[in-house]
């Protein structure tokens, strides 16, 4: 995936890092380091008991931080495997970590255990680095104990933050799912949505107030993603009934996998196509895109088999719907996916297709409330937030 790099995998669960998550290291070690500076002066701390440097201390926390935020994240994840859920990996990043659910666990209580796992995880790391501190009392090391302290509190902080019920925080979770058993998921999923960025709104201005630019980062990212969830559970909604044989296209031409990319470069241009099914022995086995063969040096095409190029591709059916096709392209970075039964191809599916199907829906919809074309989708156009 672009811009992560996965560097192990825990439970069977990618972890990959994104390259935002380096950027921001040494700015979290410089801050850290401040704070170890501040706290000895305040302290009255003699030299001898400030061992080793507080830029190598702070950055000692920050990278214990994120190990911090990565146990948070396995905790939602392992919950969700446990139940019946689906999670295509983890992702640590400069707002702190993702898991990225592909399936939530069935039923609103699960869901809300779940999302509670995260703020548990912490709590318990920071209660564990306090007792940890409050038996260094007695070290000569100023900065081991406050090090100590210092990510114990860190983490007391993120498991309190992320239960505050704000989209995309835990409690936004948890509050939708407490509200879903009355309102339907989607509905609760928008009043979940409003609370969030009622709750972005109010850090935006005590950052302004304060001037903190840090609160106003973090505002600005519950606000989007509170708006995001809200999307993406609308989205669900309308796609997740909807089979893919309603929306999909015929299918097209495919180029064997032991075929050179001058032959590809040919069916692609001569077929006027974004991306060729790549065959073998007559059954799907990957699919090969014009951006793709573009990275490849003319002079190279002759040379090189299409299976050089080929990427794999989930298996997807007539019956698999709409909702789970998105996901897999999103996840995938694919514009194009094919649809086979029993390894063969049957048809090919794109965003394109499933945003044309979403709009007739939309239409049939907004006509059999009575309403003109004019409104297309009807109440679609409203904030889903």
């Amino acid at each position: 995936m672009r811009g992560n790099i996965q560097v192990l995998t825990l439970k069977g669960i990618p972890i990959r890092v994104h390259f935002s998550f380096l950027l921001i290291l040494p700015l979290l070690a410089w801050s850290f380091g401040q704070s170890f500076q501040l706290a000895a002066r305040a302290a009255d701390v003699p030299p001898e008991r400030l061992s080793g440097h507080p830029l190598v201390w702070g950055l000692g926390v920050a990278v214990a931080l994120f190990l911090s935020v990565l146990l948070h994240e396995l905790a939602h994840s392992v919950y969700a495997l446990r139940k019946g859920g689906e999670v295509s990996d983890i992702r640590l990043m400069m707002i702190g970590g993702v898991s990225n659910i592909t399936r939530m666990p069935d039923g609103a209580r699960h869901e809300a255990l779940m999302a509670l796992a995260g703020p548990v995880t912490s709590l318990l790391l920071g209660a564990l680095a306090l007792f940890v501190h409050h038996l260094l009392e007695g070290t000569r090391s100023f900065n081991l104990s406050f090090a100590v302290f210092y990510l114990g509190s860190l983490n007391i902080f993120l498991g309190f933050f992320n239960l505050l019920p704000a989209f995309p925080m835990d409690g936004g979770r948890i509050l939708r799912a407490v509200l879903s058993g009355w309102l339907g998921r989607v509905r609760a999923t928008r009043v979940a949505g409003w609370v969030g960025q009622g709750f972005a709104l109010l850090f935006g201005l005590f950052g302004i107030i304060t001037g903190n630019f840090i609160l106003l980062f973090i505002a600005f990212f519950v606000f989007m993603g509170a708006a995001a969830e809200s999307r993406q559970v609308l989205l669900q909604s309308k796609l997740a009934d909807v089979p893919v044989r309603e929306l999909m296209g015929p299918r097209t031409a495919t180029v064997e996998v032991e075929a050179s990319l001058r032959e590809l470069t040919e069916v692609l241009y001569g077929e006027r196509l974004r991306a060729v099914p790549v065959v073998e022995a007559g059954r799907v086995v990957g699919l090969v895109t014009v951006e793709a063969l573009r990275q490849v040096p003319v002079e190279k095409l002759a040379g090189l088999a299409v299976r050089e190029l080929s990427e794999p591709v989930p298996v997807l059916t007539p019956d698999s719907t709409a909702w789970q096709a998105l996901q897999e392209m999103g996840q995938r970075q694919m514009l194009q996916l094919p649809v086979t039964e029993d390894g063969v191809l049957v048809g090919m599916l794109s965003q394109e297709d499933i945003l044309r199907g979403l709009e007739l829906r939309e239409l049939k919809e907004s006509r059999r409330q009575g309403q003109g074309p004019w409104n297309l989708g009807g109440r679609g156009h409203e904030s889903p937030t």
